[in-house]
């Protein structure tokens, strides 16, 4: 497969402009697309604040600032997408949006692009059937984490139909993007949302049975265990309803041990969403 220089991102939210970002800084020209112009403009203006702040702290060349940000343009449209070397899909965790997302850009995008979905629990080869039967061995899942700008681990997923050539270009891809990949069976949660529901959930039942406080629980797995935030703070960061959804995904495919309490449903029907709402499990400042 030919070299990946143009990436396209279906999405502008703050996973999907930083896995943008990603590919900016390493040459690529990306395009930035949501539902609309605006969106994606504000997804934009979340990445100036994102390279000044890296800048400041003397993470990221200063001289690099401008060129950067300029390689990627937002847009409300697909058509910019129509020559592009990969998309990476990075919308909703919902399974009918992605759907509908893919099976849209399937249609702008030149045969041979590589159509990616950052999907972090949906089995791939369910998300390939929204493409059509010539799409599907350049189909394949690559799940990064967040903040996709920082964090180094993208997860690669092949699915049933998807190409030896294709995995090589992806991992390759991860490569020059200076993250590491690991290659991973197609299977929902894949390796680490399997891991880290596994903590969620007892974390949840730790509070639930009163056995500490959830700051205490925060505290012990950082001071314990290493980790560089807790599970009810990494909860509140990543959105109490994305948690509850990948959950009860891996719910219908592993059975109760990931079903969460009540003390999350609670939350979410209080609207305690997490930081973007100023509460969740903690209280923040807003």
């Amino acid at each position: 497969m030919s070299e990946i220089k143009k990436v396209g991102v279906l999405g502008a939210g703050m996973m999907g402009a930083e896995i943008g970002l990603c590919f900016a800084v390493a040459g690529c020209a990306v395009i930035l697309k949501d539902v609309d112009q605006a969106a994606a403009d504000k997804g934009k203006a979340r990445l100036v604040k994102v390279v000044d702040k890296a800048v400041n702290k003397g993470r990221f060349p200063a001289d690099q600032r401008d060129a950067t940000l300029d390689r990627i343009q937002p847009t409300g449209d697909y058509a910019p997408m129509a020559d592009a070397d990969m998309v990476v899909e990075a919308v909703f965790e919902k399974i009918e949006l992605k759907k509908t997302i893919l099976a849209e850009v399937d249609k702008v995008a030149k045969p041979e692009c590589i159509i990616a979905t950052n999907t972090s629990s949906i089995p791939i080869t369910l998300l390939a059937t929204s493409v059509e039967k010539q799409r599907r061995p350049r189909f394949i899942g690559a799940h990064f984490f967040a903040p996709a700008f920082i964090m180094k681990l993208v997860e690669v997923i092949p699915a049933l139909e998807t190409a030896p050539e294709t995995v090589e270009a992806v991992l390759a891809a991860c490569k020059m993007i200076k993250k590491q990949p690991v290659q991973v069976k197609d299977t929902a949660g894949f390796v680490v949302n399997r891991l880290l529901f596994s903590l969620f959930n007892e974390a949840v039942r730790l509070a639930d049975e009163g056995v500490a406080s959830l700051e205490d629980i925060d505290t012990a797995c950082q001071l314990g265990l290493g980790h560089p935030i807790g599970p009810f703070a990494l909860m509140d960061m990543a959105d109490l309803n994305m948690a509850l959804d990948v959950g009860n995904l891996l719910l219908e495919n592993y059975g109760e041990r990931f079903r969460f309490g009540n003390a999350l449903r609670q939350r979410i029907a209080a609207g305690h969403l997490g930081r973007k709402t100023g509460q969740g499990w903690h209280t923040y400042d807003r």
